[in-house]
């Protein structure tokens, strides 16, 4: 199998490299996300540290998955339970601390594969609500055929809501999906860009507010 191994400390991708070899494995490594986002494509898996010196792991693997379902391992020292959270809802199939010993990383490789890839993202789509039409690949939105202006957050929370009509998404999976960070459900940012949806569409339906649970995609009235 060829794994991408994304590390940027020299000793610890060395001694992967050589275990994942003893294994049967063609390594791949790289120690700059930019690296590792060009080499995704030709990887049957990767493992993915979060401490790059030029892009945050986490961006870096929510970048990988707008194309790729490629399975991702993050192998990192962050250990606090909102790191696990952010990295498995960014796209992580599953998430491992560092000092690990290479018998569970391959059980946990192994483990992941009999699960089977997530299903390829989508695209090209288009979500229609009433006369509200949501291109989601091109980051548009029109209302009956006129285009609204909308901002890229947006844009991004509505698109979440959309790539799924009818499932609640929790505040805290929005802020952390869409600013990065679940810890600003203490704000009112997300209420504001919600706001700035209902108003900029003059569709106030369009995002349905469920009281202590999130929010969904709706109607249009």
């Amino acid at each position: 199998m060829r794994v991408l191994l994304v590390e940027d400390d020299e000793r610890l991708a060395a001694a992967l490299t050589t275990a994942l070899t003893r294994h049967g494995h063609q390594v791949v490594r790289a120690g700059l996300a930019v690296d590792a986002l060009r080499l995704a494509g030709a990887a049957d898996f990767v493992l993915l540290d979060l401490g790059l010196p030029d892009l945050d792991g986490l961006e870096a693997l929510r970048r990988l998955r707008r194309v790729s379902a490629v399975p991702v391992i993050v192998v990192t020292a962050r250990t606090q339970e909102r790191d696990v959270l952010r990295g498995l809802r960014s796209g992580a199939d599953d998430y491992l601390v560092k000092p690990f010993r290479t018998a569970e990383l391959m059980a946990r490789m192994e483990a992941v594969q009999r699960r089977g890839t997530r299903p390829l993202p989508v695209r090209d789509q288009v979500v229609e609500v009433g006369d509200v039409r949501i291109d989601l690949e091109a980051r548009q939105v029109t209302v009956a055929g006129t285009p609204v202006a909308l901002t890229r957050r947006e844009f991004d929370v509505l698109a979440l809501l959309a790539r799924e009509p009818g499932v609640v998404r929790g505040r805290e999976e929005i802020l952390d999906a869409v600013w990065g960070d679940p810890l600003l459900s203490a704000s009112r940012s997300l209420d504001v860009h919600v706001a700035g949806l209902r108003a900029k569409t003059g569709r106030p339906g369009l995002v349905e507010t469920l009281r202590g649970t999130g929010y969904r995609l709706g109607g249009t009235t």
